[in-house]
């Protein structure tokens, strides 16, 4: 029989050299890879697994039987249920939170609070949470030029707030649903999507801190003045600063397609652990009934489905009187969700291809003496892929697809969510040419790819180490099993 790792190997080998060598598109080299792998796995392997999981023998054998077509669009379809409504909600949300100057409003109303002294930490804070439900490119976009713009007004610190942006959005795309990467890693490694949030957001916090002292130190170190370009004139970013915020909506209002989805998710999480049968909670019918509709909308479907109506009612009290009305806007944001939910499908069907090698089983037998080398483990994994390939998304689907069979091990000293955290945390290194976001960063910044080398790349080094060490240190102190 082949080993389990010599088929991961020529999957991951596949896939990577797919995307880089041949320059294929992330969708049809995960499927390549997926058909590769399922091609190398033996009927005994597949039935194998089946049976670890509790399938009925006869099932089992039915599994094993089945095509390799078969079995790849079945894990293909099974991930686009669990992720498919949440990522084109979120590309809705994203869009309109742009379109209506939702996120402007958030950043500016930051940037008062703060003020401009320490408008570097408003940009860390706005980038981080604005990358909770808009797509990290977008972020980049769109506070880019309200970093060229803050640059004109205080006159220095240019890099500092390059690097600040960057480490809010990169984290928050990486660690906090309704990202798409983490998005996908809960529902593969069987994680609570509220526990993923506030996780998230915790060791998001930490690595950020680390990122801003970071940038402090490069910004000291390696000065970089704000450059005229040709797609960005420093003309243009003077009219950007001083854009009139009155057609901009209430920031009450602005928060609205955020903050429902997560106070949903997070109160319906919170509620699991607290209102178990029998309680004082469920006995009152009136606390049942509002403990029912709580559960309702906290269902992360329904969650992000109510969030992207309130975007939508928001964008279009500011559009009223518009004569294109909202269609356009949905379609543009379902045209970019629609691409991600393909590659993360396709990522899905790989590593569905990888679990029934029986890779899990390998991996658990490998580490059985030590389980906490699992959480460094999977930090390296996808820091390998990520390197490697580039996409911090295709590097966060590989490595949960490869350990998500550990995340329901019986016998794991520590809950799964750290492996996810420790997934996404290894899924920032190393960023360089091969990263589209690297290039994205570059050329709305007019940062040279030697400035880019030495400032964007370690940064993110930084913040991914930073987070591994927290994690270690939580699952000893909190194990949370």
């Amino acid at each position: 029989m082949t080993d389990p790792l010599i088929i991961l190997a020529v999957g991951v080998v596949i896939v990577v050299g797919g995307i880089i060598g041949l320059k294929l598109h992330p969708f049809l080299a995960l499927l390549l890879g997926a058909f590769v792998v399922a091609l190398m796995t033996p009927a005994s392997a597949i039935e194998q697994f089946a049976l670890s999981k509790g399938t009925a023998p006869a099932a089992a054998l039915a599994l094993a039987k089945k095509g390799i077509g078969e079995r790849i669009a079945t894990e293909f379809g099974n991930t686009c249920g669990k992720i498919g409504i949440l990522i084109a909600m979120a590309a809705i949300i994203g869009k309109c939170m742009l379109e209506s100057g939702a996120a402007e409003r958030i950043i500016r109303s930051m940037l008062r609070l703060t003020g401009i002294e320490k408008a570097p930490i408003a940009f860390l804070v706005s980038s981080f949470f604005l990358g909770i439900p808009v797509f990290f490119d977008t972020v980049i976009f769109l506070m880019m030029p309200l970093a060229k713009a803050m640059t004109l007004r205080i006159g220095k610190n240019y890099l500092l707030l390059v690097l600040c942006i960057m480490a809010g959005a990169a984290m928050a795309n990486s660690l906090v649903p309704p990202a798409p990467g983490p998005l996908f890693l809960v529902g593969e490694m069987h994680i609570p999507i509220g526990m993923m949030m506030i996780g998230g957001t915790i060791v998001g916090l930490f690595t950020i801190t680390a990122g801003y002292f970071f940038a402090l130190w490069a910004n000291r170190k390696w000065p970089i003045p704000l450059r005229d370009s040709l797609d960005a004139k420093l003309e243009d970013i003077k009219l950007i600063a001083a854009k009139e915020t009155i057609h901009l909506p209430a920031l009450g209002l602005s928060l609205l397609p955020v903050l429902i989805p997560l106070v949903f998710i997070c109160a319906d999480t919170a509620l699991t652990a607290m209102a178990t049968p029998g309680t004082p909670l469920t006995q009152s019918p009136f606390l049942g009934k509002l403990i029912s509709l709580i559960k309702f909308f906290g269902d992360k479907n329904i969650a992000i489905v109510t969030g992207g109506i309130a975007a939508l009612l928001v964008l279009a009290k500011e559009k009223k009187g518009s004569k294109e009305g909202l269609t356009p806007f949905v379609q543009a944001a379902l045209m970019s969700g629609g691409g991600i939910i393909l590659i993360t499908a396709a990522g899905g069907a790989f590593g569905g291809m990888l679990q029934q090698t029986g890779i899990s089983a390998r991996i658990a037998d490998m580490t059985k003496d030590y389980q906490m080398a699992l959480i460094p483990m999977a930090f390296f994994i996808a820091a390998v892929v990520r390197t490697a390939q580039g996409s911090a998304t295709v590097a966060l689907i590989t490595a949960s697809g490869i350990l998500s069979g550990m995340a329901s091990n019986a016998h794991l000293e520590f809950h799964p969510l750290y492996l996810g955290l420790a997934i996404g945390c290894g899924s920032k290194l190393v960023p360089w040419m091969n990263d589209a976001g690297f290039w994205i960063i570059c050329k709305l910044s007019n940062l040279t790819e030697r400035e880019a080398l030495k400032t964007i790349s370690p940064l993110l080094v930084v913040m991914g180490l930073t987070g591994l060490v927290v994690i270690m240190i939580a699952a000893q102190l909190f194990p949370l099993v």
